[in-house]
């Protein structure tokens, strides 16, 4: 529990009281058995009303109080694991927004998911049960026999024999399940990455009719994890029984013990009944204890997890020395790049060179899987290339730190994402001190003004989860208008026009050639008709340069090409120019 510990460092008043507390409670319950056997020994031996009546009144009093110092000590331990947890929840999720794409695609969705909301509300748990129980109920296991010795030594031995055997039984059952719990996490993630599929492509499902199938694999791997879930919950149940039988076992060596002493006068009926109270307590601290350290068995599993993707480098891409290329005015300028995702077997792309000038358009071209995105990704540098070199305007896009990729870099993405909230509030997360007259300009831009200004609340009109509540069309001109309001030095476009009519594309396309500042245009495209009118068009074809050149030099050079512009304007198209 280091790691957990590590966290309650921050709030050590409500970690060192929250205990303190406990053990003030445990005196007190320490107490109760002795007043009981003085009740017993003088006012009920003597019939003294008065003794009975003033004993219960203490045993009042230790009742009222330790409820007090009780809920103190529970109030205080509920405050320290709450906010520990949460600082914990925070530390993990902007650890996890450090990670490159690469790094989220390795790990997986479901399973960061899983860490950031499950595992965190175990430890929180276990913080929380720790602090409450971890000085309390050794205290009053030890307490109990040290009170026992007290009254009666010989009586005493009972729990010297009968403590050591609960911590085997507690400490078998602890090494048993530590990874069976282990196992379930693991487990849940792949119930959850289930779940996350089947809702995201509810569609897709529908449309082939495969739900009987996903039923089937979803009932596989929930009775997967029910089994594994019953199998930690038998050796844990195992517990109580056995912890039972052992101090039932306890309290009948010591009444037999007790029941010799009473006869020879060693001991009284009240002492005797002390005994069997503080075997009693030891029995409830035990099982409290034994709960605790299936809680802590849990907890440390998911501890060592969240501490695992803490301690996961939060960006494996590297950052090197500026270099500057001879040729200054070029703005991108690639040499040999060769590219391979991780754990891929083959290259995404293999000696790819080409070079762009400052404020011309590029337009990349080819069929599916040809490299295309991942060329655009190495250009945001989303991930490190494997091979050759790549530079923005004379310099290694390794030298770039993302914040400054981020202000001069504004890219669309192929499938459109916008955040819940507003439209103004996406448009501002781009540049935040956006006029509200830079964002009607931007949106004219990205041909979306009259979207906006037909929506009941314009600029503040609600998007929803997804942005559910618009068109495709409607969700990428909004994605452009985003990229546009910084006015970026390069933008990119990743095929983000595939949702829009000929009409609106041409005037979109139009816009972008006559934008005031001039930037430089990547423009990824499965059309020819996007890409046609770009000053430099790189056709891909399974991650290698198929040709480069301007429309008509590809139209005479690139058979690739020639096909692609003749599958949309036809044979006759190609021969005419």
């Amino acid at each position: 529990m280091r790691f957990a510990a590590k966290y309650l460092g921050d709030y050590k008043k409500e970690a060192i009281l929250a205990p303190l507390f406990k053990m003030l409670e445990a005196i007190f319950e320490l107490l109760v058995p002795l007043v009981m056997a003085r009740i017993i020994d003088v006012g009920i031996a003597s019939e003294n009303r008065g003794y009975i009546a003033t004993m219960c009144g203490v045993l009042v009093l230790l009742a009222v109080v330790g409820l007090v110092v009780a809920i103190t000590a529970q109030y205080f331990s509920a405050r320290a694991a709450i906010y520990a947890a949460g600082k914990i929840r925070e530390d993990v999720f902007f650890h996890i927004g450090t990670f490159s794409r690469g790094r989220l695609e390795e790990m997986g969705t479901a399973t960061l998911v899983t860490r950031i909301t499950n595992d965190v509300n175990q430890v929180q748990n276990g913080m929380n049960m720790f602090l409450r129980l971890f000085l309390r109920s050794p205290f009053i296991v030890f307490g109990a026999m040290l009170m026992a010795a007290l009254v009666d030594l010989t009586s005493a031995l009972v729990f010297c024999v009968v403590i050591p055997l609960l911590g085997l039984v507690v400490y078998l059952v602890m090494k048993s399940t530590l990874p069976k719990y282990r196992q379930i996490q693991i487990q849940l993630e792949k119930v959850l990455l289930r779940v996350s599929e089947n809702l995201e492509g509810v569609r897709v499902i529908r449309a082939f009719r495969v739900e009987n199938r996903q039923k089937k694999e979803f009932a596989r791997d929930t009775n997967e994890l029910m089994n594994r879930q019953i199998g930690a919950g038998k050796i844990q149940a195992l517990l109580n029984p056995v912890t039972y039988t052992l101090i039932n076992l306890g309290i009948a060596g010591i009444l037999w013990i007790s029941g010799g002493a009473i006869q020879t006068g060693r001991l009284s009926q009240g002492e005797a009944v002390a005994l069997v109270n503080y075997m009693s307590q030891i029995l409830v601290e035990l099982i409290k204890l034994a709960n605790l350290i299936l809680l802590l068995t849990r907890a440390m599993a998911s501890a060592g997890r969240l501490e695992d993707i803490l301690k996961t480098a939060g960006d494996e891409r590297s950052y090197k020395e500026d270099t500057v290329c001879e040729d200054g005015e070029l703005a991108i300028e690639a040499r040999d790049l060769c590219f391979s995702y991780m754990g891929g077997r083959d290259t995404a792309l293999t000696d790819v060179s080409f070079s762009l000038g400052e404020g011309q358009m590029l337009g990349i071209i080819g069929g599916t899987g040809s490299g295309k995105s991942s060329l655009v990704r190495l250009l945001r540098h989303a991930y490190d290339r494997t091979g050759g070199e790549l530079l923005l305007w004379g310099r290694d896009v390794n030298s770039y730190r993302d914040e400054d990729m981020v202000k001069f870099i504004g890219h669309v993405p192929q499938k459109a994402n916008l955040l819940a909230g507003t439209i103004r509030y996406n448009l501002l997360t781009a540049k935040k001190d956006a006029t509200e007259e830079e964002m009607w300009q931007a949106l004219e831009w990205a041909q979306a003004r009259e979207i906006v200004e037909h929506k009941e609340h314009q600029l503040d009109e609600p998007v929803l989860k997804n942005a559910s509540n618009y068109s495709g069309g409607q969700k990428q001109r909004l994605t452009i208008a985003r990229a546009l309001i910084k006015k970026p030095r390069l933008l990119i476009l990743d095929d983000s026009a595939s949702a829009l009519d000929m009409l609106t594309e041409r005037k979109l396309r139009q816009t972008l050639l006559s934008l005031p500042w001039k930037p430089t245009i990547v423009l990824i495209s499965q059309r020819a008709s996007s890409v046609m009118s770009a000053d430099r068009i790189l056709v891909l074809e399974d991650g290698h340069v198929a040709g480069f050149g301007t429309n008509e030099e590809l139209l005479e050079d690139c058979e690739i090409y020639r096909q692609i512009y003749s599958t949309q304007f036809g044979k006759e198209a190609v021969d005419a120019e």
